[in-house]
């Protein structure tokens, strides 16, 4: 089914690389010069930066089925997590079996390419067997809340998430010079540089708050510096990892701009409402996986939309 991956990812994945070497000896050297002030925070970010890019970058060059593993443990462990902050009834331990069995279905159909099913079994099948499950207990005390978490916790960390590993068997011709893997790629980098470029250009110019009940730390300075430096950077990129014309790379970085924006509103609201800081203490310094996808739990199923109606 899939291809080598093309030479410009080796280059691109070099690129990210040394950025990152950069930026660890940017941090070196901060720690050396200005010994008073704390940058441990900073550091472990950094640290934990260069395994989630290694994992990242090494199962795409040894071939694109780990990476469909790869988002595969991925959802799991931000299901997992989110089920860990949701209060869960007692009567329902049971129907998380069959919750958790979903993500593997889900992931065949990404594999096999089965589009129709793909895009229909989590919000069609599974919304109507979990609710027939959970009524089988015959428990009422709570049902709407439970079945409500349930079923936007696998819709946001397991049906959205796997959008973007059907980036990855979509036909090669549709991007001939980076191929599928290229559109993850491109996917990938932008979201996440666009969840650092806002928080850098927030510490810089950041005055007023956007939506400080939700997110005190996010400003209207720090949005709209990351939401320019996204596109920027989407229009730099595309000639070398999509098939997007000027137009469509500077839609696209909007889209991703926007929509990380709002992906990481959203868990941050849904933090806030559990009264906790992270979603887990998997990343040092990045929190939980759940804290590290949230944007993308947002810019993959629009993205990968975006790309599928252009050129199907």
């Amino acid at each position: 089914m899939f291809e080598n991956i093309q030479p410009i990812l080796l280059w691109a994945s070099g690129g990210i690389l040394l950025l990152l070497a950069l930026a660890t000896i940017i941090v070196t050297l901060l720690i050396h010069h200005f010994p008073q002030k704390n940058y441990t925070e900073l550091s472990t970010r950094i640290h934990s930066w260069w395994w989630m890019v290694g994992i990242f970058i090494l199962a795409m060059l040894i071939d694109p089925t780990v990476s469909l593993v790869l988002f595969a443990f991925m959802s799991f462990m931000a299901f997992k997590e989110y089920l860990s902050l949701i209060p869960i009834r007692r009567a329902d331990r049971r129907t998380l079996f069959w919750a958790y069995l979903s993500i593997p279905f889900q992931y065949y159909w990404v594999y096999i390419a089965w589009y129709g099913v793909f895009i229909i079994f989590i919000p069609v099948y599974m919304f109507l067997f979990l609710p027939i499950r959970m009524v089988l207990v015959g428990e009422t005390q709570g049902f709407l809340k439970a079945v409500g978490t349930l079923h936007w916790g696998l819709m946001i960390t397991v049906f959205c998430l796997s959008h973007a590993g059907y980036l990855l068997v979509l036909p090669n011709e549709i991007n001939p010079l980076a191929g599928s893997a290229g559109l993850l790629f491109f996917l990938v980098f932008l979201t996440e540089a666009n969840d650092i470029s806002q928080y850098l250009w927030g510490k810089m110019l950041g005055k007023r708050k956007i939506i400080p009940k939700i997110s005190p730390n996010k400003t209207w300075e720090g949005f709209l510096g990351g939401f320019v430096t996204t596109t920027l950077l989407a229009i730099l990129l595309t000639p070398w990892l999509t098939p997007l014309t000027l137009v469509e790379s500077i839609f696209g970085g909007m889209l991703i701009a926007l929509a990380g924006f709002f992906g990481d509103v959203s868990v941050s609201a849904l933090k806030r409402d559990l009264g906790i800081k992270d979603s887990g203490a998997t990343l040092p310094g990045h929190g939980g996986i759940l804290d590290r996808v949230d944007s993308l739990t947002y810019t993959a199923p629009l993205f990968f939309h975006f790309i599928y109606y252009l050129h199907y």
